[in-house]
């Protein structure tokens, strides 16, 4: 039985999604990229099942998801194909790691081998979605050459729909007078710069879909939620009989209907907890309190 209906669904582009998600960041080891615990592969299988289970249609993913044994990729080929039809898979390129581990940086013309990797990983023929996912050494550089590369492979047919992530709004523009752009994917969480909150609604009135990361980790980023939770979040938590990354995460859908969450975990428990945040409504007062949490 899902419990996906009570956080409502989201159009990108012509695909619809439950508004939580899943990350797959998380699902090679306690920390990614090989820097943690490794994780158990049957384990994290056995978390794939349970979110389809649990009416999760919209995965995030990327082919630099892995440690030294596991793939992200691969995990969820081995755990859900054959696809249901109503699963939406998101990847992202121009960030890569070579076999040893190091970070690369694509040209526009190796995307195309990029988002054939995702293609052969996932066992599929087309990607749904393919965030552009933006260096912070580009942070105020023209995307247009690699963005542009991305619209060709769409109108290839190997790709059906574009998105940016670490993106600013100049990226926006630019990229939307190239190929239409249906999600933005940015850090984000409670005690988000003004700055952010803004570009977030401009995405809600362009139709376009935000979709928040490290919304429960905060600055901990790719370690987890490593700091002391913030006393605004804990009263909250109390006062709902609630985890804090559960009002973390009902927060983050609060901030818009065109808002996604793609909470990242490998243990089944935080799963079932992560969905069931779709049930949990903070109240005006709740909001007001977490609007002064000081930023992570």
């Amino acid at each position: 039985m899902t419990t996906q209906t009570h956080a409502g669904t989201w159009q990108l582009g012509d695909l619809t999604v439950n508004r939580i998600g899943l990350g797959a960041m998380r699902l090679t080891g306690s920390a990614p990229f090989g820097l943690g615990t490794p994780a158990d592969r049957d384990r994290s299988i056995a978390v794939l099942r349970r979110a389809a289970d649990l009416g999760v249609n919209h995965i995030d993913t990327a082919a630099f998801y892995f440690s030294p044994t596991l793939s992200a990729n691969e995990l969820i080929n081995r755990a859900l194909a054959p696809y249901p039809d109503d699963l939406v898979i998101a990847t992202k390129v121009w960030a890569g790691r070579d076999p040893s581990g190091e970070w690369v940086w694509a040209t526009p013309p190796q995307l195309r081998g990029q988002v054939e990797e995702n293609l052969r990983q996932l066992g599929r023929d087309h990607l749904d979605v393919v965030n552009l996912r933006i260096p912070r050494s580009a942070r105020t550089a023209s995307i247009a050459e690699h963005f542009g590369a991305l619209a060709d492979l769409r109108e290839a047919g190997l790709v059906r729909h574009l998105g940016l992530s670490n993106a600013t709004p100049a990226h926006l523009a630019e990229a939307q007078a190239i190929a239409p752009v249906v999600c933005v994917q940015n850090a984000y969480a409670v005690g988000a710069s003004s700055g952010e909150q803004e570009f977030l609604r401009a995405c809600g009135e362009q139709g376009i879909a935000y979709v928040p990361f490290f919304a429960i980790a905060g600055a901990g980023r790719e370690r987890g939620a490593v700091a002391a939770e913030q006393e605004s979040v804990l009263a909250v938590a109390r006062a709902h009989g609630a985890t804090p990354a559960q009002v973390r995460l009902a927060w983050t859908l609060r901030q818009g209907p065109h808002v996604l969450a793609i909470p990242g975990t490998g243990d089944p428990d935080h799963l079932a907890e992560n969905v069931a945040a779709g049930r949990l409504r903070l109240s005006d007062e709740d909001l007001a309190r977490l609007s002064l949490t000081p930023r992570d």
